[in-house]
């Protein structure tokens, strides 16, 4: 089956005549202006967010995010109360990356992420589900098994959307460690290293985020180019 990740909502509504009384036109559809029950919910938890002193992300990437995650949890392809939230609309040499604990509403880690060399310099702007394209994947995925690979320990990544990031395990795009997702090498290079695909992480905190988020949490990689509300489905 394949899940619509927001739905739009409508509602019926009747014209009425100048004294008030209801005339007998037929009932129109017609799309809700007004903020939606979600809408209130999502600006509701992002208020509430324990930010631990670290910087927050955009509302708008937040609440895709969080949709996707309560979509994914209701269906049991995730099984954790970990988000994992990149923004790739940010400059490389920020801390895109915000790994909140939805237990609490606490944000845990907010740390640098690679995106993929064809993907962009300094930003990311070009994206890709192909092999061999070296270029980073958009949309949901859930947390895989840890292994042992050329970059140490990694961590496994299945995408869950159709033609946009379903073949990242076959693609090899994981998390891992490398020494260019780092403050010196921004320092040294103008921006941050750029890895084959994968959102690679710095290597003083990958071990922890790695074993933080696998087995069955939602990871969601954002950028505004991709209209998640008309276009996102996901795999079931």
């Amino acid at each position: 089956m394949i899940y619509k990740i927001l739905p739009v909502l409508m509602f019926f509504c009747s014209t009425f005549t100048t004294n008030g009384s209801k005339t007998e036109t037929p009932k129109k559809l017609i799309a809700a202006t007004s903020k939606s029950a979600f809408e209130m919910k999502a600006e509701s938890i992002y208020s509430s967010l324990h930010s631990n002193n670290l910087t927050l992300p955009k509302m708008e990437s937040f609440a895709k995010a969080l949709q996707g995650f309560y979509n994914l949890k209701e269906k049991g392809i995730v099984t954790k109360n970990i988000l994992t939230l990149v923004d790739f609309s940010l400059s490389s040499n920020t801390k895109r990356l915000w790994i909140i604990d939805m237990s609490t509403n606490t944000v845990l880690y907010n740390s640098l992420v690679a995106h993929g060399r064809n993907t962009g310099e300094e930003f990311a702007n070009a994206f890709s589900n192909a092999g061999s394209s070296f270029k980073s994947s958009l949309g949901f995925y859930a947390t895989g098994e840890v292994y042992q690979g050329k970059h140490g320990l990694s961590l496994r990544l299945d995408g869950l959307e159709r033609g946009i990031n379903d073949n990242a395990r076959s693609r090899a795009v994981v998390i891992h460690g490398a020494d260019y997702v780092s403050e010196s090498f921004i320092k040294s290079q103008g921006r941050l290293g750029r890895s084959q695909g994968c959102p690679a992480l710095p290597v003083g905190i990958t071990k922890e985020i790695i074993n933080l988020i696998k087995d069955k949490s939602c990871l969601f990689i954002y950028h505004p180019s991709m209209n998640y509300q008309a276009q996102t489905k996901l795999l079931s």
